[in-house]
C-alpha cells in the first residue's frame, strides 16, 4: 500500500509542478497556480507520508520558509498571483534550499544533463550556487 501511495505521490507532485509552470506561462493564471499548489502539497504528503510532511514543514528553524510558502499560496488564492508566487518562491527556497546541492550532484551524474552542467562556464556558476567543487 505504501509503494502505491509513493507512486501516486510522485505523479501528483509532477502534475503540481507542471500546473505551476503552466500557470506562470499563462501569465499567472490563478486557477492553474492554485491547482498546482494543491497537487504539489498533496503529492509531497503522499510521497514522504503525512506525519513526516507535517514535521518537515513545522520545524522551528523552517518557520520563516513555511510561513512564506503557505502564505504565498493563500495570497495566490486571494487573487494576487504575481505577489503570491514571489512570496511562495522565497518560501520554497528557504524550505528546500538544503536539497539543491543533492539534486545538482544527481543531475551531474546523468548522461546529457551532466555533460552540460560540467561545461567550464556553467560548472563555475553551479559550483557557486551549490557551494561545492566539481569532483575530480
Amino acid at each position: 500500500m505504501v509503494h502505491v501511495a509513493r507512486k501516486i505521490g510522485i505523479g501528483l507532485t509532477g502534475f503540481g509542478i507542471f500546473f505551476l509552470l503552466l500557470g506562470i506561462l499563462m501569465l499567472f493564471d490563478t486557477g492553474l497556480l492554485a491547482m498546482g499548489n494543491l497537487l504539489f502539497l498533496s503529492g509531497v504528503g503522499l510521497l514522504i507520508g503525512w506525519d513526516r510532511t507535517i514535521r518537515f514543514f513545522f520545524q522551528r528553524h523552517k518557520a520563516k520558509g513555511t510561513t512564506c510558502f503557505l502564505g504565498g499560496i493563500f495570497v495566490v488564492l486571494c487573487g494576487w498571483p504575481v505577489i503570491g508566487m514571489c512570496v511562495e518562491i522565497f518560501g520554497f527556497i528557504n524550505l528546500f534550499g538544503d536539497f539543491f546541492p543533492i539534486v545538482i550532484n544527481f543531475l551531474r551524474q546523468m548522461p546529457v544533463v551532466g555533460q552540460l552542467l560540467n561545461l567550464p562556464g556553467i560548472a563555475q556558476v553551479v559550483d557557486k550556487f551549490t557551494g561545492s567543487k566539481l569532483p575530480v
